[in-house]
């Protein structure tokens, strides 16, 4: 098993990564929880059939008192209607403040049930159990929950950490191709922003075989970076900011297309792409990090562009929440493994990202 502690002073958690864990979830939370604890497991239609009953009979086996709550699957899913559905659920069931809400699924569910968690009875305490690639290298760490409104992306949430987080690398197995590609977006971000030795060794790999013959290194390497930028920075006021490469582009392309016809990772696969055209026309990025980042995307079945209108990006502009008065502060890497801040007038980036989506 691989334990990586997460030192945030005030809320220190650890993640274990291994294969088969989700079989000792109760033996591993069991010392975490109120002695009266009753655990909710949220999770969704997809997840539920495949996982719920083995997290439940593992509780179960150490004498937790646990029930589930299963919603509907997707982005559409990260609402304040079911955030509002999931709270009547908790309050029916009779929750207090020593009890425990389980998150187990992908980021949607994460997100959701993390921000429930903040804010039920004023908070209490979650676990994470992240099921999809995405989940967890990303979404599972760091203690961002939210949920979503119409007008845009996580504009309703919280910076609330999790207990624990138990990442099973065996789930991984049934995922879809195409949910795999996307976890793949932000494993690849991260050797982007901040590892360009980890980013070499994913470009030699040619397809999910090879990276799922080093998963739980993968997993490990991904983890660690965040976990390193994230104590350092928990509340997102500098260093955290370069989680956000490739970001404030990718929620533009969600949000055109209403959070449906592209997955998160794809979306944030040619944001990142763009966001590479950007800063190569501001003469910050160099060319070969351009070509780099829309090979390796590319190999891993990601789009290195989406069609977008003027209006969309600036829609989705305008909601960043890296917004800044009239500016907005993009993340760029001037090479593979470095990243530079640099904040443009809303205006002027809109002009730039013209100019970049004529660049294939």
């Amino acid at each position: 098993m691989i334990t990586l502690n997460i030192p945030i002073p005030g809320h220190e958690y650890d993640i274990l990564i291994e294969n088969g864990l989700l079989d000792k979830t109760g033996e591993k939370c069991r010392d975490l929880l109120h002695h009266d604890a009753k655990v909710f497991i949220i999770t969704d239609v997809n997840v539920a059939p495949l996982y719920a009953k083995r997290v439940a009979d593992s509780l179960t086996s150490e004498g937790i008192i646990n029930h589930t709550i299963i919603l509907p699957s997707g982005e559409k899913t990260k609402s304040l209607y079911y955030l509002e559905s999931v709270y009547m659920h908790l309050t029916d069931m009779k929750v207090t403040r020593n009890d425990c809400i389980i998150a187990l699924g992908g980021g949607v569910i994460g997100d959701l049930a993390g921000f429930a968690a903040a804010t039920i009875l004023r908070g209490i305490d979650f676990i994470q159990i992240p099921t999809t690639l995405l989940a967890q290298v990303d979404s599972s760490v760091g203690g961002k929950v939210a949920v979503d409104l119409p007008s845009g992306k996580n504009l309703v949430g919280a910076f609330y950490q999790p207990k624990l987080v138990l990442t099973d690398s065996s789930v991984l197995e049934t995922l879809n191709d195409r949910e795999f590609a996307g976890g793949m977006a932000e494993v690849i971000k991260y050797g982007c922003i901040y590892d360009k030795p980890f980013f070499d060794r994913l470009a030699v790999m040619n397809n999910r075989s090879d990276v799922m013959s080093d998963i739980e290194e993968v997993i490990k390497t991904c983890c660690s970076i965040k976990a390193d930028v994230v104590t350092k920075d928990e509340k997102e006021q500098g260093l955290r900011r370069i989680l956000n490469f490739g970001h404030t582009l990718g929620h533009a392309y969600e949000l055109a297309y209403n959070y449906e016809k592209y997955i998160h990772g794809e979306a944030i696969a040619a944001g990142m792409n763009i966001a590479a055209r950007i800063g190569n026309i501001l003469g910050i990025t160099d060319s070969e990090t351009v070509c780099r980042i829309k090979n390796i995307t590319e190999t891993f079945g990601l789009p290195a562009s989406i069609e977008c209108s003027l209006e969309d990006y600036e829609r989705a502009v305008s909601l960043d929440k890296k917004a800044e008065g009239s500016s907005v502060t993009m993340v760029l890497v001037p090479e593979i493994g470095k990243t530079v801040f640099k904040a443009i007038e809303q205006k002027e980036l809109i002009g730039i990202i013209e100019k970049a989506e004529e660049i294939k």
